[in-house]
């Protein structure tokens, strides 16, 4: 005997409607939802997060591979070599047995900019470099020519002679970068195990990072991309790029705990490299901005007070006297909110954006002054032009002297004003000649010495001293020193 059920016209109703009601809502998720059910969704789960594009053929594929296809050979392998040190390290050992020193190599990557052979890299990729090699993706090596370095933002530019036809990279707009924005990097990691031009793919992390410290030859200007492609030993100097195919930074270093990739790689923006780079190349330096302001971060204080809707923008804690600020009508306890019609995020984002301005041309700022709005012009001369027509107020007595091919003068209160630094005994380096022993050893204008010797140094007088009893050495000197940005740092210099 078994169950059994036999439904009445009103069941037989109830279930067709019930059937026909499942059949309209399963076809109205499939219309909603748009499935396709070929192989681009295959390829999309595949792959979840990475966006899928059709080739000429309709095939899926990554959108990747194009911008590699496009930029692959004008990425660079770059090797440099550098004095060694003697496999002896007393001096007198090696001289008296006549032991060679041993070059030491370094290696990093570059690429092309320009169709006649210029490269962008990293300064300390190429610092202090004897010869410098770069190998390109046929497999040819050249040699190249340093044609201008800047260590206070830690880029170079190199020149080759290539006997083939150069593909290179154009430059994009860093500026028009979001956070989120898919990014692609490639270079040469870990040279020592042949992976040349290898190429990792992130998103823009954050923008306008600055403040980070990397050890001994900390760049001074600061505005970097944090990205989360994998940067790692070797890739300094390739390029960060866009959808496009357009560098949009130059991939510089890493924060790391174990010193290689956890996905906090940072790449300097190619706005600021498309700033310097004829300065380097017409010079082999590059001319600083200056507009004569001394600056702190707006407080969180202060912003509430001038009706700010976030705590941004630089505070002008003093104004120097016949600056081009001065004569603009820029004061005290003003806070600039834009320049150039670029917004004002702090100090040191301010720093690079009047570093890298164009000399002597009117350049739009917006001033915030006890809550009003207003725009003034001003203009930014150069920095070092600036210190030679006006160097009565960089000396003390008229006290200057030559050392190490640098120009050095007593630091004084006045020139902490000009420079917008704080005032402590010392000796200030106004410049350092290109290819001199100060220039080698990485040292940078706007520097104050503090000990030479491990002895403490106030002025010249102490200075003289200190030279006098080192005169006969010939070992490597340690010097102390601030730099532009206030860090303490330790340099080696040889006399």
């Amino acid at each position: 005997m078994g169950w059994g059920f036999t439904p009445s016209g009103t069941g037989k109703k109830l279930l067709s409607l019930v059937v026909l009601g499942a059949l309209f809502t399963t076809l109205g998720i499939i219309i909603a939802s748009n499935l396709d059910f070929t192989a681009k969704t295959v390829a999309t789960q595949i792959s979840p997060g990475y966006p899928v594009v059709s080739d000429n053929h309709g095939n899926p594929t990554s959108p990747f591979v194009a911008v590699v296809e496009k930029v692959y050979d004008a990425t660079a392998h770059i090797a440099a070599q550098r004095e060694g040190v003697g496999r002896y390290h007393d001096d007198l050992f090696w001289r008296f047995f006549q032991i060679p020193q041993e070059p030491s190599m370094s290696y990093g990557s570059g690429f092309f900019f320009r169709e006649d052979g210029y490269v962008l890299t990293n300064n300390h990729v190429v610092e202090n470099a004897t010869k410098v090699l770069v190998r390109t993706s046929s497999g040819y090596q050249y040699e190249a020519d340093i044609i201008g370095t800047d260590p206070q933002t830690d880029l170079a530019v190199l020149k080759v002679k290539a006997d083939q036809k150069i593909n290179y990279i154009p430059f994009g707009n860093s500026d028009e970068i979001r956070v989120g924005d898919w990014v692609i990097a490639i270079g040469n990691p870990f040279p020592q195990q042949g992976l040349e031009r290898s190429v990792t793919v992130g998103v823009v992390s954050a923008k306008g990072r600055s403040n980070l410290r990397f050890g001994e030859g900390t760049p001074r200007y600061q505005d970097y991309i944090q990205t989360d492609a994998s940067i790692n030993p070797g890739n300094s100097g390739g390029p960060l790029l866009n959808l496009k195919g357009e560098a949009i930074g130059v991939n510089a270093a890493i924060s790391s705990p174990t010193g290689a990739s956890v996905g906090i790689g940072f790449a300097i923006p190619i706005n600021l490299a498309r700033a310097i780079v004829p300065d380097l190349i017409a010079t082999g330096k590059v001319s600083r901005g200056w507009l004569g302001v001394y600056l702190a971060n707006v407080t969180e204080e202060t912003a509430r007070k001038q009706g700010l809707d976030a705590v941004r923008g630089a505070a002008i804690e003093e104004v120097f006297k016949g600056s081009p600020a001065d004569e603009s009508g820029i004061r005290k306890n003003d806070l600039l909110l834009k320049f150039n019609g670029q917004d004002v995020a702090d100090v040191e984002q301010f720093s690079v954006l009047i570093a890298t301005a164009p000399k002597n041309k009117e350049i739009p700022v917006t001033v915030l002054r006890d809550g009003r709005r207003f725009d003034v012009n001003t203009r930014v001369v150069d920095r070092d032009e600036y210190r030679r027509a006006h160097s009565d107020q960089f000396t003390s007595e008229n006290d200057q002297r030559q050392w190490l091919g640098m120009e050095l003068y007593n630091y004084t209160e006045n020139i902490a004003r000009t420079i917008g630094a704080e005032y402590f005994p010392g000796v200030f380096i106004n410049r350092v000649d290109r290819g001199s022993p100060a220039y080698r050893a990485g040292i940078m204008p706007g520097s104050i010495i503090t000990q030479v010797d491990n002895r403490e140094i106030k002025n010249l007088v102490e200075l003289e001293v200190a030279v006098e009893n080192i005169k006969d050495r010939e070992k490597a000197v340690p010097l102390l020193l601030v730099d532009p940005s206030g860090n303490i740092e330790y340099k080696a210099i040889r006399p």
